[in-house]
């Protein structure tokens, strides 16, 4: 599932290429992936622009010039694609495109994901509940610190609890408990205030890096695309079951907690 650092790539690239362009076409090929009739979804679209990009965690918000906005949240498998012309497209199915002219943003993989149309009242709403962002100025430290205090449960369900801090899914879980040196199943109240400290310079530097590679999407957001998925063979812990820890060669575990999977390491993360 993409996660903070691979929707703000799109976030970036997308707002590079596509604001203030008039939508010229739309078309929906999977009804379920909207909030409306595709007939209504279209032609409320149609000669608006995008003005602003916005993420908020895990969502895009495209804010158009007719004041309305729209709600992105790929969910699991979800892609996007920009492509320039009429044989540049992507070979899997797609759910919906959004045309530019020339250009056409399709939204692939949103079997769970959606693409809602919403006024500014019904998108802050829909968002009301997320936790804050952990790119937001508004987490310091130590607000970081009060969240974690407040909270109960382990380490990894707190980090994916879009509730409490928005953004973190389960690689990038895995990934900043074992920049900490915390165990994944370790009790949020037994943390002590330095733990906390190292955990918000981890997630701090596990996003920041993350980003700056690109995330690790499968498929490049357009031709050319050498940014996106820069960060696929970076990963340090998360999904390397079997193989040695980079940092004191012991065999990383896999193992299941509160239903999701755990990789770390035992001697690095006691």
């Amino acid at each position: 599932m993409p996660e903070l650092p691979e929707m703000e790539n799109y976030r970036r690239l997308l707002s590079e290429v596509i604001l203030n362009t008039p939508i010229t076409d739309v078309t929906v090929q999977r009804e379920k992936s909207i909030n409306m009739a595709p007939e209504l979804f279209a032609s409320t679209l149609k000669g608006s622009r995008f003005i602003f990009i916005e993420r908020r965690g895990k969502y895009l918000i495209f804010h158009l010039s007719d004041g309305k906005r729209l709600l992105l949240h790929l969910m699991l498998g979800g892609l996007l694609y920009l492509g320039h012309g009429h044989e540049d497209k992507p070979s899997r199915n797609t759910q919906i495109e959004i045309s530019f002219g020339s250009a056409t943003l399709y939204f692939i993989g949103l079997r769970l994901g959606y693409l809602h149309l919403l006024s500014a009242k019904e998108s802050d709403l829909a968002l009301e509940g997320l936790g804050p962002d952990l790119f937001s100025r508004k987490l310091t430290r130590e607000r970081f610190t009060a969240i974690l205090q407040s909270r109960r449960g382990t380490l990894k369900s707190l980090l994916v609890n879009q509730q409490a801090i928005a953004g973190i899914g389960n690689s990038y879980a895995d990934e900043i408990a074992f920049a900490a040196g915390l165990h994944p199943s370790t009790k949020v109240q037994q943390l002590t205030e330095s733990e906390i400290s190292r955990l918000y310079d981890a997630a701090m530097s596990v996003l920041t890096d993350a980003l700056e590679a690109g995330g690790y999407m499968e498929l490049p957001l357009f031709q050319g695309d050498e940014r996106t998925g820069g960060f696929d063979e970076s990963f340090r812990i998360y999904d390397r079951e079997g193989q040695p820890c980079v940092r004191c060669g012991s065999t990383i575990v896999k193992t299941e907690l509160s239903g999701r999977k755990v990789f770390y390491c035992p001697v690095c993360q006691p």
